[in-house]
C-alpha cells in the first residue's frame, strides 16, 4: 500500500467522523426547536385557562355582589317595618328600589357571565386536546432524537478507535504531518487529479510536471494552488 492510498483510507474515516460530529451538534438543536414549538402550544392552553379563570371570576364576583345586594334590601325593608312615619317609610321604599335595580342589573350581568363559560371552557378542552397530542408527537421525536445521540456517540467512538488504527498504517511521519496540518483548513485533503490534470479541490490546471509526479507515484505531490494531495483515480 502506498502512503498516499493509506492516507485516502484514513481520509475515509475522518469524514465519517466529519459527519458524525455535526450530527452530533444538531441534534441537540433539532431537539430543541422541536421542544420550543411545544412551549407555543403550552402559551395557548395557558392563555385559555386564565380566559376561564377569569370568566369563573366575573361569574362569581356578580354573584357575591348579588348576595350582599339582597342582603341589603332584606335589612333596609326590616328597618322599614319598624318606622312610625310614612315619609320614612317611603324614603326607605326609594332606597329598597335603587337597590333592587341595582340587583336586576348585576343578575344580569351574572347570567351573560355565565352563558360566557361554555366557550371559554370549549377553548380550554380544545387547547388540552392539542397539547396532549402535541406532547406526544414531541416525546416521541425526542426519544429518537435521544436514541440517535446515543447512536451517534457509539458510531463515533468506533470511528475514532479505527482512525488510531489506520494512522498507525501512514508510514510516512511527514505525509502524516502534513495531511493533519491541512485537514483543519481545507477539506478534503486528498483529492484526485483527473485526466485533465485538474486539481478535484480546487480545480485548477496543473502543471504537466505535476500530472508526471502523481503517474509516477513520486511521494507526495500537492496543489499548486490549495496544497492538496493528489493522486489518480
Amino acid at each position: 500500500m502506498t502512503v498516499v492510498q493509506s492516507l485516502i483510507d484514513l481520509q475515509e474515516v475522518d469524514g465519517r467522523i466529519r459527519e458524525l460530529e455535526l450530527e452530533l451538534k444538531d441534534l441537540p438543536r433539532r431537539r430543541a426547536l422541536e421542544v420550543a414549538r411545544l412551549s407555543g402550544v403550552i402559551a395557548d392552553l395557558d392563555a385559555a385557562k386564565e380566559n376561564q379563570d377569569y370568566a369563573n371570576r366575573r361569574v362569581k364576583g356578580y354573584e357575591d355582589d348579588a348576595k350582599a345586594l339582597k342582603e341589603k334590601i332584606q335589612q333596609l325593608k326590616t328597618t322599614q317595618a319598624s318606622l312610625e312615619t310614612n315619609k320614612e317609610y317611603q324614603q326607605y321604599s326609594v332606597q329598597i328600589d335603587l337597590v333592587s335595580h341595582d340587583l336586576e342589573a348585576t343578575e344580569n350581568n351574572q347570567i351573560a357571565a355565565m352563558d360566557e363559560l361554555p366557550s371559554a371552557e370549549a377553548r380550554v378542552a380544545e387547547a388540552q386536546a392539542k397539547y396532549d397530542a402535541e406532547k406526544s408527537v414531541v416525546s416521541g421525536f425526542c426519544d429518537e432524537i435521544d436514541e440517535r445521540i446515543a447512536a451517534v456517540k457509539a458510531e463515533l467512538e468506533e470511528a475514532k478507535k479505527e482512525r488510531a488504527e489506520k494512522a498507525k498504517l501512514v508510514a510516512n511521519p511527514k505525509f502524516m504531518l502534513y495531511y493533519e496540518r491541512l485537514r483543519t483548513k481545507r477539506w478534503p485533503v486528498v483529492v484526485p487529479l483527473t485526466s485533465e490534470g485538474v486539481c478535484d479541490g480546487c480545480h485548477l490546471v496543473q502543471p504537466p510536471s505535476v500530472a508526471q509526479m502523481v503517474d509516477h507515484n513520486a511521494g507526495l505531490v500537492a496543489c499548486t494552488m490549495c496544497g492538496r494531495i493528489l493522486y489518480r483515480d
